[in-house]
């Protein structure tokens, strides 16, 4: 069972929702990244979704692709993303950590050799954000041989059929988009919500998080009495953007958001 399987599975055991948290590797500085992992954990992360910074990052709106211009402008690649991850590793190795990117940097390296070399970093998962269902096959087989889950997206737009056939070819858990657009924008619309998961629910076992439109502790508590865990994205890099480029500040504003929003769902 992987990491991520086993947080999930404890997680509910405990009657607990799972809080999972997004940044970009690199920003605002390479040397934030890793002092800003372990102080999500400590304020109650369960699982670090890690972003692979790219040039063109499609699904996010203007918050978090200056977050990936500012890694680029560093030079952070994919290699440095998992180099993190070791460090990472040297001090926790409970929590999961699963890598969120485009398809580009991937097929560059190669499924096999990325595979290989997440694994032995201590990656634990990835989502591709442009890789549909229908192409993931060769990478899903190469995730599946070192027990590294594949994670997918449901969007409001999805149809039970797809949902279905996407469910399939997932593990770990599901990231269910709460609404149509990018990141960080829109109006959450917890009827909504409500509706698709519990379509969505009836077709799979696999956990399910909902992102998008979460910016506060009002918003988390109210989806997550739907789903199993709520995903935080964009008011993470928003805060460590205007944090400067102190390394200890950038993760205590972001360890700030993170306790307030882990105390919410922790008294629902």
């Amino acid at each position: 069972m992987s990491r991520i399987s086993q947080k999930f599975a404890q997680l509910k055991t405990d009657g607990r929702k799972a809080l999972v948290a997004y940044i970009v590797n690199g920003d605002p500085v390479r040397e934030a990244t890793l002092p800003t992992m372990h102080k999500m954990v400590e304020e109650g992360v369960d699982v670090i979704e890690l972003g692979v910074p790219f040039s063109d990052p499609m699904a996010e709106g203007p918050v978090i692709q200056k977050g990936h211009e500012r890694a680029l402008a560093h030079g952070v690649s994919l290699t440095d993303t998992m180099a993190v991850v070791k460090e990472f590793r040297k001090t926790n190795q409970t929590t999961p950590v699963l890598l969120m990117g485009y398809a580009n940097p991937v097929e560059r390296m190669g499924y096999s050799v990325f595979a290989e070399k997440a694994a032995a970093a201590g990656v634990d998962g990835l989502l591709t954000v442009d890789l549909p269902p229908e192409e993931v096959e060769s990478l899903k087989t190469e995730l599946a041989s070192r027990d590294l889950d594949n994670i997918f997206l449901l969007a409001p737009t999805t149809r039970s059929e797809r949902a279905r056939d996407i469910a399939q070819h997932a593990s770990g858990f599901l990231y269910y988009v709460s609404l149509k657009g990018v990141t960080g924008a829109g109006h959450l619309d917890v009827d909504s919500v409500k509706a698709k998961l519990e379509e969505f629910g009836a077709l799979t076992d696999l956990p399910m998080c909902v992102g998008f439109g979460i910016k506060d502790a009002e918003s988390a508590s109210k989806v997550a009495r739907l789903a199993d865990g709520v995903v935080i994205g964009s008011v993470l890099v928003d805060a460590m953007s205007k944090a400067g480029t102190d390394s200890a500040q950038v993760a205590a504003s972001v360890g700030a958001i993170v306790h307030d929003i882990r105390q919410a769902l922790d008294n629902l």
